[in-house]
């Protein structure tokens, strides 16, 4: 059901409204957090390729996001790259090579020892950050002056940043969407399903969770790159534990397994704490959004955008039947 609302359209109905409010976004919200919203977006997507497809669940995501980070700023303040690509992909590449490390321990476990695995390694990463503040700026966090250029096109406009990144998390969706619908999408859902009946049957469950888990934590180091060029900064709050239990807390109110959900949940998450923060209800923001996460959470039990999609998907599906089945619908009494 999952990858037909994706694929129909009523996934395409959601997509489409998205990228229109995508592309107004930086003229209707301040541009530095608009470029926040895109990252998170897309980092969200990525978590939501490796629990609502693959049934695996990270609590070390941050490890990827804030790591990849650190390495773009860190090439960009201390070793004088002005390139952006060329800083990204270095990032991406140590989220790549990160995330096969890790997942090659990680994926032999499952449950909450895969969680415990994630979380424990993203915690080493953590102190090391913490611990060798000459290069990362320890508890200060490192900042940089410039963006960089692209192909000879300076960054430094927040609104031409934003339009990048907005390019880029478009490119990282849709290649979630092409996994996901993909022979090789089946797979992780049938695994997701039954792991042991995949086994059975002669997939190597390992490697198709490996590849999983290595896509998703190199989209994760994506958007962290981006995230840390275009706020000119990298901290300790980037890889820390906290923020992986952000990106779970945005899946689920967007809705797991939808592509198009977390979306939605890295939007509202981030507007609420926003906004809230700056309200009257700052110093009970937490309090605040716990009570609106728990009313969303409580009448979308699928989420935002998953609740909408399956009740879509459920009366399409209705309408069908009756239409095939013309006798299941009973106009009067009989007599």
């Amino acid at each position: 059901m999952t990858l037909a609302v994706i694929a129909g359209r009523g996934g395409l109905f959601v997509g489409l409204a998205l990228l229109a409010i995508g592309l107004a976004l930086p003229y209707l919200v301040y541009p530095v957090f608009a470029i926040q919203l895109v990252c998170f977006a897309l980092v969200a997507v990525s978590f939501d390729l490796l629990l609502g497809f693959t049934g695996l669940l990270s609590f070390g995501h941050a490890m990827f996001f804030g790591g990849a980070g650190y390495v773009a700023t860190i090439l960009i303040a201390r070793v004088g790259w002005t390139s952006f690509p060329a800083a990204v992909a270095a990032a991406v590449l140590y989220a790549l090579v990160l995330s096969l490390a890790v997942g090659a321990v990680a994926v032999r476990r499952s449950g909450i020892y895969f969680a415990m695995v994630t979380l424990a390694i993203a915690q080493v990463q953590f102190f090391v950050a913490y611990e060798l503040a000459d290069l990362t700026g320890g508890e200060n966090g490192i900042q940089i002056v410039t963006r960089g250029s692209l192909f000879g096109f300076s960054l430094e406009n927040d609104r031409v940043f934003y339009y990048l990144a907005l390019l880029i998390t478009v490119l990282g969706v849709l290649f979630a969407i092409r996994v996901v619908s993909s022979p090789y999408g089946a797979v992780l859902a049938a695994m997701r399903e039954n792991e042991q009946r995949a086994r059975s049957i002669g997939y190597d469950t390992n490697r198709f969770k490996l590849g999983a888990f290595v896509m998703s934590g190199t989209l994760a180091g994506l958007a962290g790159a981006m995230f840390a060029i275009g706020n000119r900064l990298s901290g300790l709050d980037s890889v820390d534990w906290h923020l992986s239990g952000k990106i779970v807390m945005m899946t689920i109110l967007g809705g797991i397994g939808t592509i198009f959900g977390p979306i939605v949940g890295a939007g509202l998450f981030e507007s609420l704490e926003y906004y809230l923060s700056k309200g009257p209800l700052g110093d009970k923001t937490n309090f605040a959004m716990g009570l609106i996460f728990a009313a969303i959470i409580l009448i979308a039990r699928r989420g935002i955008v998953g609740e909408i999609l399956h009740r879509v998907f459920a009366s399409r599906r209705r309408l069908i039947e009756d239409e095939e089945n013309p006798d299941r619908l009973i106009v009067g009494p009989l007599g």
